[in-house]
Protein backbone atom coordinates (compact mmCIF):
# COMPACT_ATOMS: atom_id res chain seq x y z
CA UNK A 1 0.00 0.00 0.00
CA UNK A 2 1.54 3.32 -1.04
CA UNK A 3 1.68 5.93 1.73
CA UNK A 4 -0.92 8.67 1.38
CA UNK A 5 0.88 11.63 2.95
CA UNK A 6 -1.87 14.20 2.44
CA UNK A 7 -4.49 11.89 3.90
CA UNK A 8 -2.27 11.23 6.93
CA UNK A 9 -1.76 14.96 7.51
CA UNK A 10 -5.50 15.65 7.24
CA UNK A 11 -6.22 12.85 9.71
CA UNK A 12 -3.78 14.28 12.25
CA UNK A 13 -5.08 17.82 11.81
CA UNK A 14 -8.65 16.67 12.37
CA UNK A 15 -7.92 14.51 15.43
CA UNK A 16 -5.43 16.53 17.48
CA UNK A 17 -6.59 19.56 19.51
CA UNK A 18 -6.38 22.89 17.71
CA UNK A 19 -3.76 24.27 20.10
CA UNK A 20 -1.33 21.40 19.41
CA UNK A 21 1.28 22.22 16.74
CA UNK A 22 2.13 19.39 14.36
CA UNK A 23 5.79 19.08 13.37
CA UNK A 24 6.08 16.79 10.34
CA UNK A 25 9.38 14.96 10.82
CA UNK A 26 10.73 14.74 7.29
CA UNK A 27 14.29 13.49 7.87
CA UNK A 28 15.57 11.21 5.08
CA UNK A 29 12.44 11.93 3.02
CA UNK A 30 12.70 13.37 -0.50
CA UNK A 31 11.51 16.88 -1.35
CA UNK A 32 8.51 15.46 -3.27
CA UNK A 33 7.18 13.98 -0.03
CA UNK A 34 7.59 17.30 1.77
CA UNK A 35 5.83 19.08 -1.09
CA UNK A 36 2.89 16.69 -0.85
CA UNK A 37 2.58 17.58 2.85
CA UNK A 38 3.08 21.27 2.03
CA UNK A 39 0.28 21.21 -0.54
CA UNK A 40 -2.00 19.78 2.16
CA UNK A 41 -1.28 22.88 4.26
CA UNK A 42 1.57 21.58 6.44
CA UNK A 43 4.13 24.31 7.15
CA UNK A 44 6.24 23.03 10.06
CA UNK A 45 8.90 20.45 9.20
CA UNK A 46 11.41 18.84 11.55
CA UNK A 47 14.84 17.58 10.55
CA UNK A 48 17.64 16.04 12.59
CA UNK A 49 20.65 16.71 10.32
CA UNK A 50 21.59 20.32 9.63
CA UNK A 51 23.11 19.65 6.18
CA UNK A 52 20.00 17.83 4.95
CA UNK A 53 17.73 20.51 6.40
CA UNK A 54 19.78 23.27 4.73
CA UNK A 55 19.56 21.53 1.33
CA UNK A 56 15.79 21.30 1.72
CA UNK A 57 15.49 24.91 2.89
CA UNK A 58 17.33 26.05 -0.24
CA UNK A 59 15.08 24.02 -2.55
CA UNK A 60 11.63 24.37 -0.98
CA UNK A 61 9.11 27.23 -0.43
CA UNK A 62 10.32 29.96 1.87
CA UNK A 63 7.24 30.05 4.10
CA UNK A 64 8.17 26.68 5.61
CA UNK A 65 9.08 26.81 9.31
CA UNK A 66 12.13 24.60 9.87
CA UNK A 67 12.62 22.93 13.24
CA UNK A 68 15.91 21.31 14.20
CA UNK A 69 14.79 18.36 16.30
CA UNK A 70 18.03 16.39 16.57
CA UNK A 71 21.09 16.72 18.78
CA UNK A 72 23.03 19.79 17.61
CA UNK A 73 26.80 19.96 17.25
CA UNK A 74 28.03 23.45 18.07
CA UNK A 75 30.21 23.69 14.96
CA UNK A 76 27.19 23.16 12.67
CA UNK A 77 25.01 25.95 14.10
CA UNK A 78 26.28 28.49 11.56
CA UNK A 79 24.71 26.57 8.67
CA UNK A 80 21.17 26.74 10.03
CA UNK A 81 21.37 30.18 11.66
CA UNK A 82 20.10 32.07 8.58
CA UNK A 83 16.75 30.31 8.57
CA UNK A 84 15.98 27.87 11.41
CA UNK A 85 12.81 28.74 13.29
CA UNK A 86 13.03 26.56 16.41
CA UNK A 87 15.83 24.43 17.89
CA UNK A 88 14.22 21.65 19.94
CA UNK A 89 17.06 20.05 21.83
CA UNK A 90 19.25 22.60 23.56
CA UNK A 91 21.02 20.84 26.41
CA UNK A 92 23.98 23.04 27.33
CA UNK A 93 25.03 26.64 27.78
CA UNK A 94 27.81 26.30 25.19
CA UNK A 95 25.23 25.53 22.51
CA UNK A 96 22.93 28.39 23.54
CA UNK A 97 25.87 30.79 23.40
CA UNK A 98 26.76 29.64 19.88
CA UNK A 99 23.15 29.92 18.66
CA UNK A 100 23.03 33.48 20.03
CA UNK A 101 26.32 34.38 18.32
CA UNK A 102 25.27 32.98 14.93
CA UNK A 103 21.77 34.46 15.16
CA UNK A 104 23.32 37.87 15.83
CA UNK A 105 25.51 37.55 12.73
CA UNK A 106 22.33 36.90 10.74
CA UNK A 107 20.40 39.69 12.49
CA UNK A 108 17.80 37.23 13.71
CA UNK A 109 16.29 35.87 16.89
CA UNK A 110 16.24 32.07 17.12
CA UNK A 111 13.76 30.35 19.40
CA UNK A 112 14.94 27.40 21.46
CA UNK A 113 13.53 24.64 23.64
CA UNK A 114 15.52 23.22 26.53
CA UNK A 115 15.69 19.43 26.57
CA UNK A 116 14.93 17.75 29.88
CA UNK A 117 16.14 14.17 30.16
CA UNK A 118 13.06 12.20 31.15
CA UNK A 119 13.93 8.79 29.68
CA UNK A 120 15.86 6.07 31.44
CA UNK A 121 17.78 5.18 28.29
CA UNK A 122 21.42 6.22 28.31
CA UNK A 123 21.25 7.06 24.61
CA UNK A 124 18.83 9.95 25.15
CA UNK A 125 20.26 13.45 25.49
CA UNK A 126 18.99 16.15 27.80
CA UNK A 127 19.66 17.94 31.06
CA UNK A 128 18.76 16.95 34.57
CA UNK A 129 16.09 19.13 36.17
CA UNK A 130 18.77 20.75 38.36
CA UNK A 131 20.97 21.63 35.37
CA UNK A 132 18.00 22.96 33.42
CA UNK A 133 16.96 25.26 36.28
CA UNK A 134 20.56 26.42 36.70
CA UNK A 135 20.76 27.25 32.99
CA UNK A 136 17.53 29.28 33.10
CA UNK A 137 18.85 31.21 36.10
CA UNK A 138 22.29 31.82 34.58
CA UNK A 139 23.07 35.53 34.66
CA UNK A 140 24.36 35.45 31.05
CA UNK A 141 20.96 34.52 29.62
CA UNK A 142 19.38 38.02 29.79
CA UNK A 143 22.30 39.28 27.66
CA UNK A 144 21.60 36.81 24.87
CA UNK A 145 19.58 39.16 22.70
CA UNK A 146 19.31 36.82 19.72
CA UNK A 147 18.06 33.69 21.46
CA UNK A 148 14.67 33.20 23.02
CA UNK A 149 14.00 30.20 25.26
CA UNK A 150 10.34 29.47 24.58
CA UNK A 151 9.71 26.08 26.16
CA UNK A 152 10.81 22.61 27.08
CA UNK A 153 11.00 19.30 25.24
CA UNK A 154 11.59 15.72 26.26
CA UNK A 155 11.63 12.25 24.76
CA UNK A 156 10.14 9.34 26.65
CA UNK A 157 11.78 5.93 26.93
CA UNK A 158 11.22 3.73 23.88
CA UNK A 159 9.08 1.11 25.57
CA UNK A 160 5.74 -0.67 25.38
CA UNK A 161 5.17 0.24 29.04
CA UNK A 162 2.58 3.02 28.83
CA UNK A 163 2.72 3.67 32.58
CA UNK A 164 6.40 4.47 32.34
CA UNK A 165 5.87 6.84 29.40
CA UNK A 166 3.07 8.56 31.31
CA UNK A 167 5.27 8.98 34.38
CA UNK A 168 8.01 10.55 32.26
CA UNK A 169 5.61 12.91 30.48
CA UNK A 170 3.95 13.85 33.78
CA UNK A 171 7.38 14.74 35.20
CA UNK A 172 8.10 16.96 32.20
CA UNK A 173 4.72 18.70 32.48
CA UNK A 174 5.17 19.28 36.22
CA UNK A 175 8.62 20.79 35.62
CA UNK A 176 7.21 22.99 32.84
CA UNK A 177 4.36 24.24 35.06
CA UNK A 178 6.74 24.99 37.93
CA UNK A 179 9.14 26.94 35.72
CA UNK A 180 6.69 28.96 33.68
CA UNK A 181 5.43 30.86 36.73
CA UNK A 182 8.87 32.48 36.90
CA UNK A 183 9.75 32.40 33.20
CA UNK A 184 6.81 33.79 31.26
CA UNK A 185 8.40 33.06 27.86
CA UNK A 186 7.95 29.32 28.37
CA UNK A 187 4.93 28.58 26.19
CA UNK A 188 5.84 25.43 24.24
CA UNK A 189 5.85 21.93 25.69
CA UNK A 190 7.11 19.57 23.01
CA UNK A 191 6.52 15.90 23.81
CA UNK A 192 5.08 13.01 21.87
CA UNK A 193 6.07 11.27 18.64
CA UNK A 194 4.34 8.80 16.29
CA UNK A 195 4.20 6.07 18.94
CA UNK A 196 3.24 8.09 22.02
CA UNK A 197 1.79 11.43 20.89
CA UNK A 198 -1.65 10.67 22.37
CA UNK A 199 -0.05 10.25 25.80
CA UNK A 200 1.94 13.43 25.21
CA UNK A 201 -1.22 15.40 24.47
CA UNK A 202 -2.98 13.82 27.46
CA UNK A 203 -0.21 15.21 29.66
CA UNK A 204 -0.33 18.72 28.23
CA UNK A 205 1.91 18.68 25.18
CA UNK A 206 1.18 21.47 22.69
CA UNK A 207 3.71 20.36 20.08
CA UNK A 208 4.11 16.84 18.69
CA UNK A 209 6.74 15.47 16.32
CA UNK A 210 5.32 12.97 13.84
CA UNK A 211 7.43 11.21 11.22
CA UNK A 212 6.60 7.61 10.26
CA UNK A 213 2.84 8.02 10.88
CA UNK A 214 2.84 10.72 8.17
CA UNK A 215 5.58 9.72 5.75
CA UNK A 216 5.85 5.98 6.37
CA UNK A 217 8.93 4.20 7.65
CA UNK A 218 12.27 5.90 7.05
CA UNK A 219 14.32 4.81 4.07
Amino acid sequence: MPINISKNIKTFKSTIPEEVALVAVSKTKPNEDLMEAYQTGQRIFGENKIQEMTDKWEALPKDIEWHMIGHVQTNKVKYMAPYVSLVHAVDKMKLLKEINKRAKQNEREIRCLLQLKIAEEESKFGMSKEDLIALLQDERIPHFNHVKIVGLMGMATFTEDKDQIEREFAFLKKTFDELKTEHQNLKILSMGMSGDYKLGIKHGSNMIRIGSAIFGERN
